[in-house]
């Protein structure tokens, strides 16, 4: 994102629930991230909390596709968003509001893929760590797309008010995308 805009990407939130937030997040997905290396090189040496428990491979190998798959589709909801793209709120800067490509059909479609990601690493690492470790991650996204939510309605107003009103949090509500008003930039 600073190569882009000359901005930060805002990792470290400028207000103080997201700076609390990430003092939890953070470490969740560092773990997240640790988790499945540490359990594939030294699974039947883990103690009982990080020992997986596998499910049949083709449940597996299904799951990876479908978490390579959602990986694949957060860098293109990366790429739409270019220099409007930050990790958290930033009171003190006013961004784009991007309303098409993926988020012409949810409001939060990186959250939605990331949702994606952390229940597939549930099922191919199957332990009772990695079960906390997703089931926090979802909490904090939920969350987190909420506190988005209030602070793009003050932003944006009636536009943001619609663009709610017409898609998803996660989910389409509908397969056809929303089109703003004429001479509203999507």
């Amino acid at each position: 994102a600073r190569r882009r805009s000359g901005r930060a990407g805002n990792f470290i939130p400028t207000e103080p629930v997201g700076r609390w937030l990430r003092i939890i997040w953070n470490p969740v997905v560092a773990a997240w991230i640790a988790l499945p290396i540490i359990s594939t090189f030294r699974d039947s040496r883990l103690p009982p909390p990080l020992h997986r428990y596998p499910l049949p491979p083709p449940i597996i190998w299904i799951a990876i596709a479908v978490a390579l798959l959602a990986l694949i589709a957060t860098f293109i909801c990366w790429r739409k968003m270019g220099s409007s793209w930050r990790m958290g709120i930033d009171p003190n800067e006013k961004t784009r509001l991007i309303l098409g490509g993926p988020y012409a059909y949810v409001r939060h479609p990186i959250y939605a893929l990331s949702s994606l990601l952390m229940l597939m690493s549930m099922v191919v690492i199957s332990s009772p760590l990695m079960l906390v470790i997703g089931f926090v991650h979802l909490f904090l996204l939920q969350w987190e797309a909420r506190r988005e939510e209030k602070y793009l309605t003050i932003l944006h107003g009636d536009l943001y008010r619609t663009y709610i009103a017409r898609t998803g949090r996660f989910v389409p509500r509908s397969l056809r995308p929303y089109k703003p008003q004429s001479g509203i930039e999507a």
